[in-house]
């Protein structure tokens, strides 16, 4: 059951805080986006550009090759553009972000088109750039359109879209969090049990179309995508993500910051969803069955993540989120993670 059909209408959803300006959804709806737009620029990658660029139509002014999220790249890459009206972002996460942070910082028209859905970057307003590998949220910026063609997302390996399942089953444990912040009184933000019981219903339709997921199919990917544009519509009218971002996403910028390398979202999220579940006592069979039946490759293997490097991690993340102010409080602020802990939780995974 499609919980957004309970909105009477789609003009009506789209009224609500979504950081949409126009959604185009459906096969090939990126053939020729190029000729609706002036001087424009593209943020993307060898791999997604080679598959769009015979089909986007008119030409861009100029390419920006991402190969990288700090904000020092990325102005060193501004001073090469020439005059332009838009930037398109085309590929995964970090092309997309790098694209936000340019239209937010040159307060230019911004148009993104995912070939992966692997992260939620291409319906939130900040771009997630980094300052010497530490994750930074800046500026705010809204696609229009945002460009979801389904032949285009499924030319790409299925895993990079099933990955998408992550930033929305992190709900599962970042919810957790900020309930337990709450009852410690430690809730940075007025606590909002209708913003919980929202992140419940997402859940609730992922589950819902799990099949359609592991599948692929318009359906599963729709799904991702609405998922997403629900979950700003709970999250911008507050102000934070703190239903859908918690101790899972701190154990991955732990490890970005260590190992100095980005990796698929939605895959080191749920390594991160696997192992907080199991430290908070939150039903972590219930998530780790879930997140199997979705195919979503969570294991450290996948990402090339060595025991010892997860081990050192885990024991460090107390100290790494306490030094971090701008860090929520969760889970990890009372825990006690020790390497008795650490071999038990890591027994079934695999390396």
């Amino acid at each position: 059951s499609n919980y957004l059909s309970n909105k009477k209408t789609i003009m009506e959803y789209f009224s609500l805080q979504t950081n949409v300006n126009q959604l185009r959804i459906g096969r090939d709806v990126s053939k020729g986006i190029g000729n609706e737009l002036g001087n424009y620029v593209v943020a993307t990658m060898e791999i997604p550009w080679n598959i769009i660029k015979k089909s986007i139509g008119k030409s861009p002014t100029h390419i920006i090759n991402v190969t990288s999220v700090e904000m020092n790249w990325i102005d060193q890459e501004i001073k090469k553009i020439p005059e332009f009206d838009t930037i398109v972002g085309i590929g995964g996460g970090m092309a997309i972000d790098v694209a936000k942070y340019i239209a937010w910082k040159l307060n230019k028209k911004l148009v993104s088109i995912p070939t992966i859905l692997s992260v939620d970057a291409f319906t939130t307003p900040a771009a997630g750039v980094r300052v010497n590998h530490d994750v930074q949220y800046l500026g705010h910026s809204s696609p229009d359109p945002l460009i979801i063609d389904y032949n285009l997302l499924r030319s790409a390996p299925k895993e990079l879209n099933i990955a998408g399942v992550g930033d929305l089953f992190s709900i599962h444990t970042a919810s957790f969090d900020w309930k337990y912040a709450n009852s410690k009184g430690k809730s940075e933000y007025p606590y909002k049990e209708e913003a919980l019981l929202g992140g419940e219903k997402i859940l609730e339709f992922i589950y819902n179309n799990i099949g359609n997921i592991r599948e692929n199919n318009d359906n599963g990917l729709r799904a991702i995508v609405e998922a997403y544009i629900s979950l700003n519509t709970i999250c911008l009218p507050i102000d934070h993500f703190r239903i859908e971002e918690g101790s899972e996403h701190y154990l991955f910028y732990e490890l970005e910051e260590r190992l100095k390398r980005p990796f698929i979202h939605g895959n080191i999220i749920g390594l991160g969803i696997y192992l907080m579940s199991r430290l908070q006592n939150n039903k972590p069979d219930f998530i780790t069955e879930i997140m199997n039946e979705s195919n979503l490759s969570y294991h450290p293997k996948h990402m090339n993540i060595q025991k010892d490097s997860l081990q050192e991690s885990l024991l460090s993340l107390k100290k790494y989120v306490k030094a971090k102010d701008k860090l929520w409080y969760t889970i990890i602020d009372d825990s006690e993670i020790d390497n008795d802990w650490v071999s038990e939780n890591l027994i079934n995974l695999i390396f």
